[in-house]
């Protein structure tokens, strides 16, 4: 067994469309339902240009295989979610055109700029952009 690549974050939320904006105004993902039985009420998903759901957001009610209390807010055990962008000034722009607090560290030894700000639930985000 090889893993092939991360394949989504899930977001529990008690502002489902406000995330689902966040996602669709800041990192230009397209917001579609998600598949049945979820419903609109409880779920959307977030697609990369590519057309892989890489975030999926759910209502603090949305039916889960398996459940456990989950409180909107800071993310306990996970850090943060790291995401590879491109057109790092672009994404500069859309941060203040927001408002956001937002905080900027290059690693120059191998041409990585990196964006971290925090999504309307707390949930940390790390946008990596890579010389070349």
């Amino acid at each position: 067994m090889t893993i092939e690549r991360l394949d989504h974050v899930n977001i529990i939320t008690d502002d489902l469309m406000g995330t689902a904006r966040f996602y669709a105004e800041l990192l230009q993902l397209e917001i579609r339902l998600a598949p049945p039985p979820l419903t609109p009420d409880n779920a959307r998903w977030a697609y990369d240009a590519a057309g892989n759901a890489v975030v999926h957001i759910n209502s603090t009610d949305c039916p889960r295989t398996y459940d456990r209390a989950v409180t909107p807010g800071p993310t306990g055990s996970i850090h943060h979610v790291a995401f590879r962008c491109r057109d790092y000034p672009a994404m500069v722009a859309r941060l203040e055109a927001r408002g956001a607090d937002y905080r900027v560290n290059e690693v120059e030894a191998i041409g990585l700029k990196q964006l971290f700000t925090l999504d309307p639930n707390g949930v940390l985000l790390e946008l990596n952009f890579f010389a070349g």
